[in-house]
């Protein structure tokens, strides 16, 4: 079982960067696919982007590839999510997230953080 905790929202003018951390406790975080969604007001959580538990694997929607990088130390039990050429449709409560599977499968996560807000101003 992990417990994830985001860290590094904030607001940002666009064009901008942030790094988004999430630390989840735990002793078997090194095991778990860990994935970054997000929520913007009056929309549907969407699946952001997820790594595998060696970090071989990397999975982003289409909405963020080129733009956002997801990484993550299983030494500190972080992973990160680096978010770059920001845009006001990024603006949105950004979400940390662990299951066991596949990156690509983005149903299914068992443990979630509390979220982090991201607010892009044009």
């Amino acid at each position: 079982q992990v417990q994830p905790v985001e860290s590094g929202g904030g607001l940002v003018q666009a064009g901008g960067s942030l790094r988004l951390s999430c630390a989840a406790s735990g002793r078997t975080f090194s095991t778990y696919t860990m994935g970054w969604f997000r929520q913007a007001p009056g929309k549907e959580r969407e699946f952001v982007a997820a790594i595998s538990w060696v970090g071989g694997s990397i999975y982003y929607s289409d909405s963020v590839k080129g733009r956002f990088a997801i990484s993550r130390d299983n030494a500190r039990n972080t992973v990160y999510l680096q978010m770059n050429s920001l845009k006001p449709e990024d603006t949105a409560v950004y979400y940390c997230a662990a299951r066991r599977g596949s990156v690509s499968d983005t149903t299914g996560y068992s443990y979630w953080g509390q979220g982090t807000q991201v607010t892009v101003s044009s």
